[in-house]
């Protein structure tokens, strides 16, 4: 250990080096997603899917590959947030079908079909999708697994399963009617229909509609608002928003007030309201 800090130069010098080793994993080749570290204190992490000549149908080696950089980034303390976006044509058109035709029950049950997807809704870290063109099928049901959307003004977004002959099988049927409420995801799921990115954003399915053009951009800047509060604070806090979807309001309400109450074992509860009285910007620690 001596002899490298030598090689750097200083103590300090290697501190840096072993405080970001996980970082090096940023430059990780993928082939059918790309990841990188973005925003203005580059804490926001952007992955964008990859296989534009299939409008990126999401495959299990696509999804699997979403799920190794949702895990690494999740371990990085520097990462505040992540955006997960796709092309302007395409967020994802939907699961690859021809890679899904030959599945049959037993295969599906055996293989535990879908598994790699759960990554997404089970991150801690706050993923905000940018959604510009389609997001069809696992397309839509993987946007509403993130904490966010926000969508381009030509967004598309439906659960056309049932024109295959199957139904929604990553929440479709069960996140879009907690979050549009049961006529008009009945109407989606039934139909195939799709929506506009307007209509989604009246519906409550998406925050913000901007131009295709400046949604990324729009996306990494709400990372980087995020990732200017406490990290620590952000995790509980999405955590208590999440239990109101799996929970009764009494639940929920209970649940929240004890991770209120835990918030004052924190340094960074402490440090938020300390520097709320003496008028200064809070300087958070995630402790």
């Amino acid at each position: 250990m001596a002899t490298i800090a030598k090689i750097l130069g200083s103590r300090s010098s290697l501190r840096l080096l072993l405080n970001n080793r996980n970082r090096f994993y940023s430059s990780k080749s993928y082939e059918f997603i790309k990841s990188e570290i973005v925003g203005a204190k580059s804490n926001v992490a952007l992955i964008t899917l990859n296989r534009p000549k299939a409008l990126n149908a999401l495959s299990n080696g696509l999804m699997k590959e979403l799920s190794d950089a949702l895990e690494q980034y999740e371990n990085d303390k520097n990462v505040a947030a992540i955006v997960i976006t796709g092309s302007e044509k395409a967020f994802a058109a939907g699961a690859d079908i021809k890679e899904m035709q030959p599945n049959t029950y037993e295969k599906c049950i055996m293989n535990n079909f879908l598994h790699d997807w759960t990554k997404v809704s089970h991150c801690q870290k706050p993923i905000i999708a940018a959604v510009n063109g389609y997001a069809l099928g696992g397309g839509c049901e993987l946007a509403m697994m993130c904490d966010i959307i926000y969508a381009g003004e030509k967004a598309k977004f439906g659960q056309p399963e049932i024109a295959l002959g199957t139904i929604p099988g990553a929440g479709g049927s069960q996140r879009l009617t907690r979050i549009i409420g049961k006529s008009k995801a009945m109407e989606m799921c039934l139909t195939g229909n799709m929506i506009s990115a307007q209509e989604a954003e009246q519906s409550g399915l998406v925050s913000k509609v901007f131009p295709p053009e400046k949604l990324v951009e729009e996306a990494i800047k709400l990372g980087d608002k995020i990732g200017t509060h406490s990290n620590l604070i952000v995790q509980i806090c999405k955590e208590a928003v999440n239990s109101a979807y799996e929970t009764t309001l009494q639940q929920g309400l209970n649940f929240e007030r004890r991770q209120f109450h835990a918030t004052f074992s924190t340094k960074d509860r402490k440090e938020g309201m300390t520097a709320f009285v003496e008028k200064r910007p809070a300087n958070f620690t995630n402790e």
